[in-house]
């Protein structure tokens, strides 16, 4: 089983998405959090040791994991998917950009 971290901003609208689109991928198991201190769901070094795959939505996320959570990411694949905070939650062109970004990260 892998487990998969998606990360955004507040988790609001884009990692909570990507929680639930790829819920029910086979070998997968899913969470979201956010980098912000006053997300719904902070990260927390746990999210990071339970995290077999972190999948950020902006560089700047993956910047402030490897400044606040250097010691947790050894040895974890952080990847970047450029996917801008320009939609709401579960919106159906974040779910079609999803689709189009992420499976290539997920077993088959």
């Amino acid at each position: 089983m892998l487990n998969v971290l998606f990360v955004c901003s507040q988790n609001k609208l884009r990692s909570p998405t990507a929680e639930q689109v790829f819920a029910d991928w086979p070998g997968v198991a899913t969470a979201s959090a956010g980098i912000n201190h006053d997300a719904q769901v902070p990260v927390s070094p746990e999210l990071l040791e339970w995290a077999g795959l972190i999948l950020v939505m902006e560089p700047r996320h993956r910047n402030k994991l490897s400044s606040k959570f250097k010691p947790y990411l050894r040895d974890k694949r952080v990847v970047c998917l450029n996917i801008p905070d320009d939609f709401e939650f579960m919106a159906p062109e974040l779910i079609e950009l999803l689709h189009r970004r992420v499976p290539s990260y997920l077993p088959q």
